[in-house]
């Protein structure tokens, strides 16, 4: 790091992580965006290189969680509105019935 530049800190004045329910996904891919390029630059302290990338990880998982409820949402979604979209005798992999 040039001088005068500092890890970066969490936003929070306690010092505490932000739970995966209070950090938007955007938010939480920007700081671990941010923790991978300063573990990257490969000048922290051993001891201050490791609890940054435990907060990484605490942040991957942020992402991951918030990804994976976002794709449930849009499967359900799909699996609603595919539903009503359905023309009669059509097949919900969208062929049609063949006429006997």
């Amino acid at each position: 790091m040039a001088p005068g530049d500092r890890p970066m800190q969490s936003a929070r004045s306690d010092g505490a992580e932000p739970s995966s329910g209070d950090l938007p996904f955007e938010d939480a891919l920007a700081r671990l965006d941010e923790t991978v390029r300063v573990l990257e630059a490969g000048e922290l302290p051993l001891s201050d290189a490791t609890r940054l990338y435990e907060k990484g990880m605490r942040l991957a998982r942020i992402c991951s969680e918030k990804l994976a409820a976002a794709e449930l949402k849009i499967a359900q979604i799909q699996t609603a509105y595919g539903e009503q979209m359905r023309l009669p005798g059509e097949r919900p992999n969208g062929s049609e019935d063949a006429p006997c």
